[in-house]
């Protein structure tokens, strides 16, 4: 069986974007501490991403404009607009708890749930998580798209690994 993992970032007051939506301030504190890398670490055991529509839109008009930055692994978009799906990037309208369970029992390494907030709340209020893998910024937004927002119940978790750098703290939970 695959494992679903939930890897993303978050400020220190909860939220995954800003008031606007956006994403700018997902950076430490300025000074570079090391050479941690904790995304070429997790992507190594990643063939399949999981996001859904503004994810991908804001991927694709802000964040990599030039080029697919997931070109290695196989891209699952879950929208109800109608899109052309290529071989990497497959548009969906699944629903999300569906799909990574069919995922789930196919061969491959394991599954990423990049985002947004709406397919992790989907997937979190049925307990389809594995890992929690969320590096904590260092920046109060105030406002914003929080990124565990009504969870329908208890999730009791147990924290495997930290790591700290720039200011930011990986932290990497699994299901007890």
């Amino acid at each position: 069986m695959r494992i679903i993992t939930l890897f993303i970032a978050m400020s220190l007051d909860g939220y995954i974007a800003d008031a606007r939506g956006e994403v700018d301030w997902l950076q430490g504190q300025g000074e570079k501490q090391g050479d941690v890398d904790s995304y070429s670490e997790f992507i190594r055991e990643i063939d399949t991403v999981v996001m859904g529509w503004n994810t991908y839109e804001q991927i694709v008009t802000e964040l990599s404009t030039d080029a697919w930055p997931y070109d290695a692994l196989t891209t699952y978009v879950i929208t109800h607009r109608k899109c052309d799906s290529s071989d990497k990037i497959r548009f969906t309208d699944a629903d999300p708890a569906a799909l990574v369970e069919r995922l789930r029992g196919e061969s491959g390494k394991g599954i990423w749930i990049c985002g947004g907030a709406n397919i992790v709340r989907q997937l979190v209020n049925v307990d389809a998580v594995d890992c929690y893998a969320i590096t904590v910024i260092p920046t109060l937004l105030g406002s914003g798209i929080r990124l565990f927002e009504h969870g329908e119940k208890e999730i009791q978790l147990k924290l495997l690994k930290t790591q700290s750098y720039n200011g930011m703290v990986d932290l990497v939970y699994v299901r007890r």
